[in-house]
């Protein structure tokens, strides 16, 4: 959604602002924040994608080494912020406003590396966001997150919610269908209440902007492998030596509703996970 991937630039730009105070003086801090929310969005060339875009905040690291980095140019500039006051600055100097550069200092991208280097960055840029790595990294970190808040900048599952409402509510609706199994619900015509809720689960996830077409399938489809293909293998299991089909279903459908929970289980985690690579 549009409205996602601008919240995901204010976050971060706000992110920026907090880390400025005490470091920057109010007009310095105006100014940091303006001339970064301008670089962001010529770097982020008008994409609405939440995906594309948080790869683009990615590039610019920290916010507080941002702050760190501009605080250190003013300085080397001459020009006093809050960690150095009017006295410090070298004599014959120009005021802040007059040495101050309107262009944001380079990131890493920037800089004029030879064809060679950029492409291995790219190709390392193209690794990282396919996921490789340690597995299931963005979920030990968000776990670490209440411990440790450093580890995450911030991010929790709190934060998770936050930006990502619907997602968040389309996992929340799967996990409910999964709860309603145990209970003898009456069908609704000839639909049991499990199934039209794990179908409303379904469309909100398949409806989301945030996961790709293979994270959807993965997600929504393992309840259904479960209670299929996990039914049929271990109700096949448990059936043992008793002949007949009568007895097959018998197993089958005893264990078929837990198989479903457990495949639930596994889809809302893997597209947490997945929503967690994207923020």
């Amino acid at each position: 959604m549009i409205e996602r991937a601008d919240q995901l630039v204010l976050n971060y730009v706000s992110k920026a602002a907090d880390a400025a105070h005490g470091v920057l003086r109010a007009d310095q801090r105006l100014d940091f924040a303006k001339r970064l929310r301008a670089r962001i969005e010529e770097e982020r060339h008008g994409s609405q994608n939440a995906r594309e875009v948080s790869k683009v905040l990615a590039r610019f690291g920290d916010p507080v080494a941002l702050v760190e980095r501009e605080a250190r140019r003013l300085v080397e500039a001459g020009v006093p912020t809050m960690r150095t006051p009017m006295g410090s600055a070298e004599e014959g100097q120009p005021s802040g406003e007059e040495s101050s550069t309107r262009r944001f200092p380079t990131i890493v991208d920037d800089a004029d590396a030879p064809p060679g280097v950029q492409t291995y960055r790219r190709i390392a840029r193209e690794s990282l966001g396919r996921g490789r790595g340690l597995p299931f990294a963005g979920l030990r970190r968000m776990a670490m997150s209440s411990a440790n808040p450093m580890a995450t900048g911030g991010r929790d599952a709190r934060t998770l919610v936050k930006e990502h409402p619907r997602d968040a509510a389309a996992m929340v609706v799967l996990v409910v269908a999964a709860l309603l199994l145990p209970f003898d619900l009456p069908p609704v015509a000839i639909f049991e209440i499990p199934v039209l809720v794990w179908a409303a689960g379904a469309v909100l996830v398949l409806f989301s902007e945030s996961w790709s077409l293979r994270d959807k399938l993965l997600g929504i489809g393992a309840p259904l492998l479960g209670y299929s293909a996990g039914g049929v293998l271990v109700g096949g299991l448990r059936v043992g030596s008793e002949p007949g089909l009568q007895a097959f279903f018998a197993q089958f459908y005893s264990v078929s509703g837990t198989m479903f929970m457990i495949g639930t289980g596994l889809g809302v985690v893997w597209l947490t996970y997945r929503l967690l690579d994207v923020s």
